[in-house]
């Protein structure tokens, strides 16, 4: 939204059946395709994956349902950690379904063939977001737990690989410590999705921006949450049927 002033968004969160991170491939992708059928049904211009789980596992199905550009959020934070390591040691952590997928290892590879790539599932990093336990003793240790191996393994680059965990930012970066570089990928593809619009002549040059949000259960909780990632912008949602 920062990056995109004047367009006009359309937010579908499925707060009725997430978290999808410790779901199977089959359920999220299913999941995935009923999230797309709304949306193209409110004639969206382009769709940005912006889950990590289900970039991992239906971005490839998602393209084949909707005729327009679809971003992800794999590939651009892969393309940035590739960018931002010096020693050519990168982590990934991610829900269980986005580690178990590989999709991360697979794009890093592409980007960075002789990188060493150290993985984690850290399942735990979303509740603890979602309640707004992101700066106290309780976060401080899971992280601690989850990331030990992974600053011994002496990566510069940790790729946060879920769009939840840049709110745990700072106890992430004390337990990894100032030498390594946290690369989140909803930045990455924000600046991605400039960039598709621009090249395809979809970016809308006047005209104030506006956003809709939609849930899939009742609306309360997402409200709460939301307004912890993008402040008092967040109102309102309506309801959808699933």
């Amino acid at each position: 939204m920062r990056a995109l002033p004047r367009e006009q968004f359309i937010y579908l969160g499925d707060t009725g059946r997430y978290p999808y991170g410790s779901k199977s491939a089959e359920t999220v992708s299913r999941y995935s395709i009923e999230n797309t059928e709304f949306l193209l049904d409110k004639g969206v211009k382009l769709l940005v994956v912006a889950c990590n789980t289900m970039s991992s596992v239906a971005l490839d199905a998602i393209a084949e349902r909707a005729a327009m550009p679809v971003v992800g959020v794999i590939d651009p934070g892969a393309q940035a950690a590739a960018r931002s390591t010096r020693n050519r040691r990168v982590g990934v952590i991610g829900t269980e379904a986005t580690v178990a997928s590989g999709a991360y290892t697979r794009a890093l590879r592409r980007f960075a063939p002789d990188v060493e790539i150290y993985t984690r599932a850290c399942p735990l990093f979303v509740p603890l977001a979602e309640e707004g336990w992101v700066d106290n003793d309780i976060a401080r240790a899971t992280a601690r737990l989850y990331l030990g191996s992974l600053r011994q393994s002496g990566i510069d680059t940790l790729i946060l690989g879920c769009t939840h965990y840049p709110l745990l930012h700072q106890v992430i970066g004390e337990v990894m410590g100032p030498k390594v570089r946290l690369v989140d990928s909803a930045a990455s593809t924000a600046r991605t999705t400039c960039e598709v619009l621009a090249r395809e002549g979809l970016a809308r040059s006047r005209g104030a921006g506006s956003v809709s949000f939609f849930v899939t259960d009742v609306p309360d909780r997402f409200i709460k949450v939301g307004q912890r990632f993008l402040g008092e912008q967040v109102q309102s949602a309506v309801r959808i049927e699933r």
